[in-house]
């Protein structure tokens, strides 16, 4: 029950966060989720609602990342393992500690992404930005950034990805 209770707090506290980043416009700022080992950021400005797992109804004849459908306080949401879209998945289930992430209102997308732990928000003034390598990349992966303790963080962009054709289709 305390476990509950903390993780009902951190989540409240993240919101607020995140609705007092979203409402500054000094530079850029992200939502930090660890996905099997890696960690990624969301643009804040992109980034919607953070849920509880919740009872999910498969769809059938879908990808193996399409994980089904919930519904998240009254609407129905596409559910999607991220670890398993960007091939990343690892053996074990997921850690308790999941969440679902939505995508902003703005993007008109009802889907959220299954995301192994909220890792926080990060400033630009808490990272690095990584020279680019020139290596190929979906549209929807972003700029590589290093932080004050040498992690990696990917940056992904939920518009991006919601308008990317092998995400939307999810059927196999």
């Amino acid at each position: 029950m305390a476990k509950k209770e903390a993780l009902r707090e951190l989540q409240s506290r993240l919101a607020e966060r995140l609705q007092a980043a979203r409402t500054q416009q000094r530079g850029s700022s992200w939502l930090a989720v660890e996905v099997a080992g890696h960690g990624l950021l969301f643009p804040l400005r992109e980034a919607g609602e953070i849920f509880a797992m919740a009872p999910l109804v498969p769809v059938p004849h879908t990808h193996r990342w399409f994980m089904g459908v919930a519904n998240l306080r009254g609407h129905l949401h596409g559910v999607v393992d991220l670890a398993g879209f960007l091939g990343v998945k690892a053996a074990e289930p997921a850690p308790q500690q999941a969440q679902l992430v939505g995508f902003n209102q703005a993007l008109d997308l009802n889907c959220v992404l299954l995301v192994d732990r909220l890792a926080g928000l990060r400033g630009e003034d808490q990272l690095t930005r990584e020279a680019a390598d020139g290596t190929p990349r979906p549209a929807f992966v972003g700029a590589r950034f290093h932080d004050a303790a040498g992690r990696t963080w990917q940056e992904l962009s939920l518009a991006a990805l919601a308008g990317d054709e092998a995400f939307l289709k999810i059927v196999g």
